[in-house]
């Protein structure tokens, strides 16, 4: 997949999501759901905010890791960068995440 492409599939994953918006986070693109991301595009990966049976399922996959957005061996916990080998899983993470969010929202 080129960068074009897994971009592409990012927006439309994001576009396609009821009550998401697109937006920045740390520069990066995202999609918010009241105001809150959710999912980002970070080095042609998708990064989610999962938690639970979620969260531990997507670290599972083979190069996925806690998204760690300065490089600084400081990942943000919640959040799960998950490579675009993985881009088949990538809308059912999105909608997890988006569920996920909306709930904390609650």
């Amino acid at each position: 997949m080129s960068n074009t492409t897994a971009y592409e599939l990012f927006s439309a994953i994001g576009n396609n999501l009821k009550g998401a918006a697109q937006g920045q986070m740390f520069g990066k693109p995202c999609f918010k759901t009241g105001g809150k991301a959710f999912v980002c595009f970070f080095e042609n990966e998708m990064v989610f905010k999962l938690t639970g049976i979620p969260h531990h399922e997507a670290l599972q996959l083979n190069g996925a890791k806690l998204f760690d957005p300065s490089g600084k061996n400081r990942p943000m916990k919640e959040w799960v960068q998950v490579p675009e080998q993985h881009s088949t899983l990538w809308t059912k993470l999105a909608a997890e995440a988006n569920s996920f969010v909306s709930g904390m929202l609650e």
